[in-house]
């Protein structure tokens, strides 16, 4: 289900301080999206917007996005005390519960499986966002929503987890993700948009978003990021 979601003149504003403004942007629930920008930009706040789990203060968001399905997986992910097949198994947003038979292949395919059986709550930082993104597969979502997916994971899960999100986009579902590695922007992205100080600012295809900024703050921002990744 591929469709724009067409975003106007949004604002969402917290105990009187502007959190996210968008005058007028879009983004498309296929292929894949990074957001970038500084820290406490809104990154967040805008993924928290398309998942629908806050309202905007004021504007709007076209029609076409409250039929879309997504699934919203952040950065600290909080496991119940039980074991990863469990955890895994605790999906209700979706058409119809997974089977236990889908929760099997799921737990092999973000390589879980021998620890089904293991209480979630020892699991490494890698296997907890792998078990995350696995559950988030499983409510069959169009739309996956990912908060700085790799954060604080050793190379090996990092490369799972992109391979993982390149795979989702392959199976004509969208991804949307926040990342502080420009690399890895790089490297997945097929559209960046760039957010600071709560304000949408631009977005681009990545080759251009790169090579041909259009604002001054994302030519200070890219100077900034590329000198120091």
């Amino acid at each position: 289900m591929t469709t724009t979601i067409e975003i106007k003149e949004v604002s969402i504003v917290r105990n009187d301080r502007r959190i996210l403004q968008v005058e007028s942007g879009a983004i498309s629930s296929s292929g894949i999206t990074a957001i970038v920008g500084p820290n406490g930009s809104g990154k967040t706040t805008l993924l928290k917007l398309l998942h629908k789990l806050i309202e905007p203060s004021s504007g709007s968001l076209s029609d076409s996005w409250r039929n879309l399905r997504s699934a919203l997986v952040l950065h600290h992910t909080p496991m119940i005390k039980a074991s990863v097949r469990c955890n895994m198994g605790l999906v209700t947003d979706c058409p119809n519960p997974p089977l236990r038979d889908e929760i099997d292949k799921m737990l092999a395919r973000v390589e879980l499986a021998h620890l089904s059986s293991s209480p979630a709550t020892k699991l490494s930082a890698g296997e907890r966002q792998k078990l995350s993104i696995g559950r988030a597969a499983l409510q069959k979502p169009h739309l996956y929503l990912l908060d700085e997916p790799t954060a604080n994971l050793d190379p090996a899960a990092t490369t799972h987890v992109e391979r993982m999100i390149q795979e989702f986009a392959a199976e004509s579902a969208g991804v949307i993700f926040t990342s502080h590695q420009l690399a890895q922007v790089e490297r997945l992205a097929n559209r960046v948009i760039f957010i600071k100080d709560g304000e949408w600012v631009e977005d681009q295809a990545t080759s251009d978003f790169f090579n041909q900024p259009k604002t001054d703050a994302l030519k200070e921002f890219l100077k900034v990021e590329l000198v120091n990744r």
